[in-house]
């Protein structure tokens, strides 16, 4: 599918290309959720269809699913500019869809609330917008220390020590290497079908269905991250054990205080790899990145994964939320 005309609006197609674009919006922004940045959303558009059109000078990153067209973002821009940008994108994504329930605009962070519900021109209330939109917070990202994450200090920490320990004491001879797409790309793709077939053996049967529904979305976005790596200027690195690789992980900057893992997958039957895998990765952003601050993610409402990232001690949770019509 190329371009998209909707209510006379034109949607260019979302490619690698959009990357300069996209970008040059989002460094005028102060974010520090790790959807927001060009990566994050190119590489996890699966089953889907990306769009963008610079509205009321904004950007404005659209995705079409089964038809109905949605937002991945709000309207990026100047935040005089931001009320009539979004009311522009309901009106495009209206004009599209079978109803008005399905427009929507994702991944809101809730510092830029306020861009959306007050008008440009005066400092009305917030809650004079509402009238016309519903705001429903959704998930959490999880934002650490990086010195915290990689001193893992305190009796808080005290298990990951043990297990980082029980790690280097078993596998004495393991080898990090940076991570080369080219040259790890087909082990990457074996360990992540390796880590689908551990994880499905544990899982009870109906929550092991709803698990492989998002499995080809993921080994989309892999395989997307693999191909572009050069071109998205990510940062990642994999583990060697006994000449395999057990585990790899890739990030990005968010921020210029704050970096993102990716991604992050390990061989489920090595024991203390996960956390060494991420304490060491924490060390390279820090190093590469010069950050404070490592964001890793929400947990897509998956109750272990909740408690995996709750039990590093974030230092913030950041709030995401959507925007509907009423």
């Amino acid at each position: 599918m190329g371009s998209l005309t909707v209510n006379k609006q034109k949607l260019k197609r979302f490619t690698i290309y959009t990357k300069p674009i996209m970008e040059s919006y989002l460094s005028k922004l102060s974010v520090d959720l790790s959807d927001y940045t060009f990566a994050a959303n190119f590489i996890w558009l699966a089953n889907s269809s990306g769009f963008y059109a610079i509205i009321n000078k904004s950007f404005c990153l659209f995705v079409m699913t089964g038809g109905e067209l949605t937002m991945l973002l709000p309207p990026l821009g100047k935040k005089k500019n931001i009320t009539q940008a979004m009311i522009k994108c309901f009106e495009v994504m209206n004009a599209n869809n079978s109803s008005p329930y399905y427009s929507r605009i994702d991944y809101v962070q809730g510092s830029m609330l306020d861009d959306f519900i007050q008008s440009a021109d005066q400092a009305n209330s917030m809650f004079e917008m509402l009238e016309s939109y519903i705001v429903e917070k959704k998930l959490v990202d999880y934002v650490y220390e990086v010195d915290a994450l990689i001193d893992l200090r305190g009796n808080s920490y005290h298990t990951k020590r043990t297990e980082i320990n029980k790690f280097m004491k078993s596998y004495p001879d393991y080898v990090i290497e940076k991570l080369d797409s080219a040259k790890h790309k087909d082990e990457i793709m074996h360990l992540f079908n390796k880590w689908v077939s551990d994880r499905v053996k544990y899982m009870p049967k109906e929550e092991a269905e709803v698990f492989l529904e998002g499995i080809h979305q993921e080994r989309h976005a892999i395989k997307q991250m693999i191909k572009n790596y050069d071109e998205l200027m990510l940062l990642g690195l994999v583990i060697y054990i006994n000449g395999e690789l057990k585990g790899f992980t890739v990030g990005e900057r968010i921020s210029h205080d704050t970096a993102t893992v990716i991604i992050e997958k390990t061989d489920f039957e090595i024991l203390g790899c996960a956390q060494f895998i991420f304490r060491e990765f924490s060390k390279m952003l820090k190093e590469h990145y010069e950050v404070a601050y490592i964001n890793v993610g929400d947990d897509m409402g998956f109750e272990n994964l909740r408690k995996v990232k709750m039990s590093y001690r974030p230092f913030k949770l950041v709030p995401k939320y959507t925007i509907y019509q009423k």
